[in-house]
């Protein structure tokens, strides 16, 4: 083949990546966009339901407020975009699986699969460890810490930020297991190299779950514990996995 015709040929492989990119990443806004419409349609009742662990423990006779006109519209609707975001993630990492799949061996896919359903299963728990057990905790002892004379009366926006940056901290945190195994599969980190320093990796977490969470040792300790739970069981998952990927090739060869 003739180098115009190789460069014809790269070149129509190209567009037709970018259009089935094109289409993959519509097909991604437009579950957004459908499941944002019922989002819309309950979006007091998402606010109130993320609002109920602080306002559950906040002082008698006080309330959340919005310290600007338009956030009692705005802010539920940043919400329910957020909450349609969450909800599509597993369609939207289909659709860049389904992108990304034509291009991997056979043994990579049967790899990837597990490690994508795990990613989106453990990013969930994540949100959901956060919500039941780090936020009731968390409030409790914030909304004790106010100095004589000073009224806590959190402004609605300000929270849903907050709640927001943890509820995606907590979510990447929880993905620890996957990025273990893949540091361990692709070898780029030896299982030998992390289980010696462990000491580094406890008190990198701990600096990690000071810069993510507020400045109290419990909602830090609620992170870090489990980051490093996660830490260790990534370790025993990538003994598993390159145990039986060597008793795999050992039965190739023979």
């Amino acid at each position: 083949m003739s180098s115009d015709g190789r460069e014809q040929l790269a070149e129509g492989s190209l567009i037709s990546h970018l259009v089935e990119l094109r289409e993959r990443l519509l097909r991604a806004v437009i579950a957004v966009i459908i499941l944002f419409v019922p989002c819309v349609l309950v979006q007091d009742q998402l606010f109130t339901l993320v609002a109920t662990p602080l306002i559950e423990r906040m002082p008698q006779g006080t309330s959340m407020i919005a310290t600007s006109p338009v956030a009692p519209v705005m802010v539920p609707l940043k919400l329910a975009f957020m909450a349609a975001v969450f909800l599509a993630m597993p369609y939207v990492l289909y659709q860049a699986w389904a992108f990304v799949a034509p291009g991997l061996y056979k043994n990579e896919k049967r790899f990837a699969i597990p490690l994508v359903v795990s990613s989106i299963v453990l990013f969930y728990a994540g949100i959901a460890f956060a919500y039941f057990i780090v936020f009731p905790l968390m409030f409790a002892f914030l909304t004790t810490t106010a100095p004589q004379g000073v009224q806590m009366m959190t402004d609605m926006a300000n929270y849903l930020d907050f709640i927001l940056l943890l509820f995606f901290a907590f979510g990447v945190a929880f993905e620890i297991p996957v990025a273990t195994v893949l540091l361990a599969s692709t070898g780029m980190v030896r299982i030998e190299t992390m289980t010696k320093n462990r000491g580094y990796v406890i008190l990198g977490i701990f600096v990690i779950a000071a810069f993510l969470t507020p400045p109290d040792a419990i909602s830090q300790s609620f992170m870090a514990i489990p980051m490093y739970l996660l830490y260790e069981i990534g370790i025993v998952l990538s003994r598993l996995l390159l145990k039986e990927r060597a008793k795999q090739q050992g039965a190739d060869v023979a």
